[in-house]
């Protein structure tokens, strides 16, 4: 299904199921395919699970502007009012999980009941003077330029870090990291380009502070794309009603590979 912002983005979402709805947000360059194993796993739960692609991802349309976080916010709380959602819980995975957060502080007073935050960007990626263990300016650079000019072979290796394969003992699954290149080739170029800065840039640091529902934080300690700790054991002081959970040698892909332990404790979470 798709539904159309009000400056006529389309934005291709999932909305499957009755029940107390769990709304997902995918992480960058993916789409809400991304969720498949949660989206499975909570709607044979009883709960009404709903997903969307980000402009300029997957099946929603490719953007020339608004690829940034205020818009990716603006855009699902569009999206979530036409759907009328309320008591809702919102899970975000990396760049998604800054999304959730932000649409909390924004928009989701009275209306959004829980939030889980995995392997998510919190509070701020970058490197400055205020935040000096962050990662450095260098580094999103150098993914800016893989994906701009050479983004078949740069997806492709991005998923052995992502997934943690380069481990000793790790079991890859090229079926996975085909679903990944899949799912970011389906996207916009110059949106994947935008978004670097959007997830590594955006300062979350007031959001995190001035929410006070309850918010699960899930980060693996093996996790080589977003390091736990400059993201989850930061964030997790910020928090007024936090509770985080750390994962001994799971990597930033873990929702996928590990989903069988990451489903368990959010449902843990939702039951609390």
């Amino acid at each position: 299904m798709k539904f159309t912002t009000k400056d006529g983005t389309e934005i291709y979402y999932k909305d499957w199921g009755k029940g107390q709805p769990i709304v997902f947000h995918h992480g960058w360059p993916l789409s809400s395919d991304d969720w498949d194993a949660q989206m499975m796993f909570f709607s044979q739960k009883g709960y009404r699970v709903i997903a969307h692609d980000r402009r300029g991802h997957g099946r929603s349309t490719q953007t020339a502007t608004g690829n940034d976080m205020e818009t990716y916010v603006n855009d699902a709380a569009e999206l979530y009012d036409f759907l009328e959602l309320k008591d809702a819980i919102h899970v975000g995975h990396s760049t998604g999980g800054g999304e959730v957060i932000k649409y909390v502080a924004k928009y989701g007073k009275g209306i959004v009941t829980k939030a889980v935050l995995i392997s998510a960007v919190t509070p701020l990626m970058l490197q400055t003077e205020a935040n000096p263990d962050g990662v450095p300016l260098s580094v999103f650079d150098e993914i800016r330029q893989g994906t701009a000019f050479n983004r078949p072979q740069y997806f492709e290796d991005f998923t052995i870090p992502f997934y943690g394969y380069n481990r000793e003992g790790a079991k890859t699954s090229e079926g996975i990291r085909k679903n990944w290149w899949r799912q970011g080739m389906m996207g916009s170029v110059l949106a994947h380009h935008d978004g670097i800065k959007a997830f590594s840039e955006t300062d979350f640091t007031e959001d995190l502070k001035s929410v006070d529902i309850p918010v699960l934080v899930l980060h693996g300690e093996d996790d080589q794309i977003v390091p736990i700790d400059n993201s989850a054991k930061k964030a997790i002081k910020l928090l007024k009603n936090g509770k985080l959970i750390t994962y001994p040698g799971f990597p930033h892909g873990m929702p996928t590979i590990e989903a069988a332990t990451i489903n368990a404790d959010i449902l843990d979470f939702v039951n609390s």
